[in-house]
């Protein structure tokens, strides 16, 4: 049996008392793993089937069309392969990621430069495919929307009279990566301790995951099954809590260990997208762990989200 539950999140938005079971199931889910599978969720699966197939035909351009958009880690556009080696993150040295990437974020300017330049720059749209940015801009609503209702039920999972997050998440950064692992014809035989992605946990408070299954595919880490092929349904979203709402919770729930695996030699034309919404809170959100009996830990401080998240961004950036 998986450790990561399946969720229907339909019961949450029908309340009453399917709403305190589910909740009762997400808190014990996420105790397990950080991950959960959701179902119920409402997007429609044929809007990320779109993104997915425009996305495609900027990965099939020429190394030197996608150059022109080329950005460090934590910039909006192209992020070529060889930009990060996740693993880092973990302190862990390693090859770079088998992977490349488009990154777009929150446009929600404060007018502050140096915060905009970081957090809010404007995205970048490839000419080439015209159809990404409108289809990507009602994808990423979507994603607002279901981060912000898993926030509140999140809230409820833990028995708090009111979702903290109603504030602390009403102006957030967000990124979205979609992310092309080439197939191993493609990128060649994976080096020592190389993946599509190595060993990390991700940053924010939410993280919601449209994947391909696949023999290279995502695996989840937890204590009572290590590593484990992460479930997949179609139509499912894989959902991830990341380190700042570990920190929240004080430890309650940990932060999603998890890698995607390199191209196995059994499936060597294996080629995969996903899109990945990791959801954070306001820039300047001060997050203050949650005490006993909630909370696992005494010996936490607050932190503000983009002195948080900045510290993890240097942290998987190849040098």
């Amino acid at each position: 049996m998986s450790a990561i539950a399946t969720i229907d999140i339909s019961r949450w938005y029908a309340g009453g008392t399917e709403a305190d079971a589910v909740a009762a199931e997400v808190d014990e889910g996420l105790q397990r793993a950080g991950f959960i599978l959701v179902t119920g969720h409402g997007v429609d699966p044929d809007l990320a089937a779109r993104v997915r197939a425009a996305s495609r035909e900027f990965f099939a351009l020429p190394t030197e069309v996608k150059a022109r958009y080329s950005v460090p880690v934590g910039g909006h556009g192209w992020l070529g392969p060889g930009a990060e080696a996740n693993a880092y993150a973990e302190g862990t040295e390693s090859p770079p990621d088998l992977k490349e990437s488009y990154s777009l974020g929150a446009e929600t300017a404060t007018g502050d430069a140096e915060v905009d330049q970081v957090w809010f720059a404007p995205n970048v749209w490839p000419t080439e495919v015209p159809s990404l940015q409108a289809l990507v801009t009602e994808y990423t609503a979507a994603m607002r929307q279901l981060s912000d209702d898993l926030l509140a039920l999140f809230a409820h999972a833990l028995g708090l009279p009111t979702n903290p997050f109603v504030t602390l998440a009403d102006r957030p950064t967000w990124t979205m990566n979609i992310n092309h692992y080439p197939p191993l014809t493609v990128v060649g035989a994976p080096e020592p301790g190389q993946f599509r992605i190595g060993p990390h946990t991700d940053f924010g408070t939410v993280t919601v995951l449209d994947r391909e299954p696949g023999a290279g595919g995502l695996q989840v880490h937890s204590a009572s099954a290590g590593w484990e092929d992460a479930p997949w349904q179609p139509g499912a979203l894989t959902v991830n809590i990341g380190d700042l709402l570990e920190h929240w919770t004080a430890h309650r729930w940990p932060s999603g260990r998890h890698r995607v695996l390199p191209p196995q030699p059994q499936a060597p034309e294996e080629d995969l997208v996903s899109l990945i919404y990791f959801y954070e809170a306001n820039h300047d959100a001060l997050v203050t762990p949650l005490q006993p009996p909630i909370g696992k830990v005494t010996d936490l401080h607050p932190v503000t989200t983009a002195a948080f998240i900045k510290e993890r961004l240097d942290a998987i950036t190849v040098k």
